[in-house]
């Protein structure tokens, strides 16, 4: 039997996306569409969509670096802007690097330097129960190891003070900020992937305090921040010894801080 055609109203699903604060509806209303595949099932994805549902979680994926990663209900979307935390770790990792995704959420990060670089040890590290099996599932094949717990606790012993890099998309939203956030994060992402403690970053204090222990000598720490938080992230690494730098990446309004061990 022939399937049935499909001629979704376009102009009233851009309007309905576009209403519902959709910045871009156009590109929207063409991947539910095409998810969907059917009347029903477009009607159903757009009433989740327009209620405040990040359309990853309903697509099942999201585009991070031109590689499609999977997102599981309630597991952090990977922004666009967090490119920058690859293009840094990349830019510092040199031949052969031992690294560690701290924060990995989907492990999108974890999946570009696994693709770009020939890492001697590589692995993603969350709190989170949903993001590590969404991890494990992005991240099957390559020689990477997913652990689930708290930072630097679940890694091998064996591996401290021999990182070469460790990069972190840890919480930086400040907690009063939280509920100001868009619905689709508020209320669809996990808050442990969201919450920063009172400025923001009390989680990214305790990823700098770690790594003076577990990086090699010259090794680098890579982290996401906001613009207006990375003078005070950078005294404070300075104030552990570590030597920082602060990336700005225009095209995707990201900041981001890189800061050395010295030898």
């Amino acid at each position: 039997m022939a399937p049935i055609p499909f001629h979704p109203d376009r102009p009233a699903l851009v309007a309905r996306l576009r209403a519902a604060g959709c910045v871009y509806a156009e590109d929207e209303a063409e991947l539910l569409i095409a998810a969907a595949g059917a009347p029903r099932a477009l009607a159903v994805l757009t009433d989740r969509r327009v209620a405040g549902e990040p359309l990853e979680h309903l697509l099942g994926w999201a585009e991070f670096c031109g590689r499609r990663i999977a997102v599981d209900p309630g597991v952090f979307v990977p922004r666009a802007r967090t490119a920058l935390l690859v293009e840094a770790a990349v830019s510092v990792a040199g031949p052969t690097p031992a690294l560690v995704d701290l924060c990995c959420g989907s492990g999108a990060i974890s999946v570009a330097l696994a693709d770009r670089l020939a890492p001697r040890w590589l692995a993603a590290v969350d709190v989170d129960p949903a993001a590590v099996a969404c991890a494990r599932r992005n991240l099957a094949g390559r020689d990477v190891a997913v652990f689930e717990g708290d930072l630097y606790d679940p890694l091998p012993r064996t591996w401290r003070g021999r990182l070469d890099v460790v990069v972190a998309n840890a919480p930086y939203v400040p907690t009063p900020a939280v509920a100001l956030m868009p619905v689709e994060a508020r209320l669809h992402e996990a808050p442990v992937a969201l919450d920063g403690g009172v400025d923001g970053l009390a989680v990214l204090r305790r990823v700098a305090a770690g790594a003076v222990d577990w990086l090699v000598p010259g090794g680098h720490l890579v982290v996401e921040v906001s613009a207006g938080q990375a003078d005070a992230l950078c005294a404070a690494l300075a104030g552990l010894g570590l030597v920082p730098s602060v990336r700005h990446a225009p095209e995707w309004d990201a900041t981001g801080v890189v800061a050395r061990r010295p030898d």
